[in-house]
């Protein structure tokens, strides 16, 4: 089993950006799974350095129907869009990312997790 790590683009939709120019353009982001740190948990990085660890199960629902887990919030948003809401102390982060990009995310961490027969 191997760890995955997956780069993406998404939008800032929230006045959180990290300075004015981050708000609204595309930003990069950080998909990461290790199956044998926790085959359970994702952890998504975001400009700043913002991280937030939660359930993987929680980007498989969130591409189909709103759902959250403590300060995480996955929604989809139209038929190619996905919104993922942040909360800490310092605020609320809100991004936009293509479905694609996390289905491709969870294929590979489907593929990491399943043992490989010899």
């Amino acid at each position: 089993m191997s760890a995955v790590e997956q780069y993406a683009r998404a939008h800032i939709v929230t006045d959180t950006a990290d300075s004015p120019e981050d708000e609204g353009r595309a930003v990069p982001v950080a998909f990461h799974y290790d199956p044998e740190t926790d085959s359970r948990q994702v952890r998504i990085t975001l400009p700043g350095p913002h991280e937030w660890v939660f359930p993987r199960e929680l980007l498989e629902q969130g591409l189909r129907v709103p759902v959250s887990d403590g300060d995480v919030r996955v929604w989809p948003c139209g038929r190619v869009q996905a919104v993922m809401e942040f909360h800490s102390p310092k605020g609320v982060a809100v991004v936009q990312v293509d479905s694609k990009a996390l289905m491709r995310f969870l294929r590979r961490t489907y593929m990491a997790a399943t043992p490989v027969a010899h």
